[in-house]
């Protein structure tokens, strides 16, 4: 039995579904993916890891600046729960980062670091295609049972299917393409975040706020704008300067 509310769970397939259009904001979506999975489960916070062209997991998006961060890690380390479910295509549930140092030496001490006691790892997959992972952390040690998990796998499908539309998976390249395009804007953003959060003195977090509202707002992708804001921030006052806040 599922702990999640019936009418919040059908709000937010509702709100993936929305997306899958063409020229979506795939950044934007996958942001949307990790609050929202995080929101339902009660977990502190989400991440999400894609694999680029050569198979590598790279970092795509998170729900907050610690998940981000320790994805990054998990990367780096190559060892984790989002390389476990990526690499066997099953999800790793109710893992706790205390007992977990046989299994993830580097990461789960990390983990425990930055505050957290407990993680599950849901791989993206389509068929026996694996795409990437999303990973849940939390700050207690608590256990996901059976009906949360098969509708944690299901969002995390609903992002998959997000990814690979119907025009992806008849031209392989064209997925390719679109998932290059949005690591390579993820390191402008990156610096565009940084750029925020010294400019207003916030963290972050709240900077990446402020760069996808103006997104939003002015119906312009993520990427595009934090170009914009890093190369000519004349074009992007209301985020150049804190007086026009």
């Amino acid at each position: 039995m599922s702990t999640i509310p019936t009418e919040r769970l059908a709000n937010v397939f509702v709100e993936l579904a929305d997306t899958l259009v063409d020229e979506f904001d795939l950044i934007d979506f996958l942001h949307t993916v990790t609050a929202r999975t995080s929101e339902l489960a009660g977990a502190a916070a989400a991440g999400l890891v894609l694999a680029d062209h050569s198979g590598q997991l790279q970092f795509m998006a998170a729900s907050e600046e610690r998940a981000k961060l320790l994805e990054l890690f998990q990367i780096q380390a190559n060892e984790g729960p989002c390389f476990d479910c990526f690499t066997l295509g099953v999800p790793v549930i109710n893992a706790e980062l205390r007992e977990a140092e046989d299994r993830w030496p580097k990461f789960a001490p990390e983990a425990v670091a930055a505050g957290f006691r407990s993680v599950h790892a849901f791989p993206m997959r389509i068929r026996r295609e694996r795409i990437g992972a999303l990973n849940l952390f939390g700050t207690e040690v608590g256990r996901m049972e059976g009906g949360d998990e098969h509708i944690m796998q299901s969002l995390t499908d609903v992002a998959t299917i997000g990814l690979l539309n119907e025009r992806a998976i008849r031209r392989a390249e064209i997925l390719t393409d679109q998932l290059q395009t949005a690591l390579n804007s993820r390191v402008i953003i990156e610096q565009a975040k940084g750029v925020l959060a010294q400019t207003f003195g916030v963290t972050v977090d709240e900077a990446f706020e402020r760069l996808r509202a103006y997104s939003r707002r002015h119906g312009a992708q993520l990427g595009q704008v934090a170009r914009t804001l890093v190369t000519n921030p004349a074009d992007v006052p209301e985020l150049a300067s804190p007086v026009r806040d």
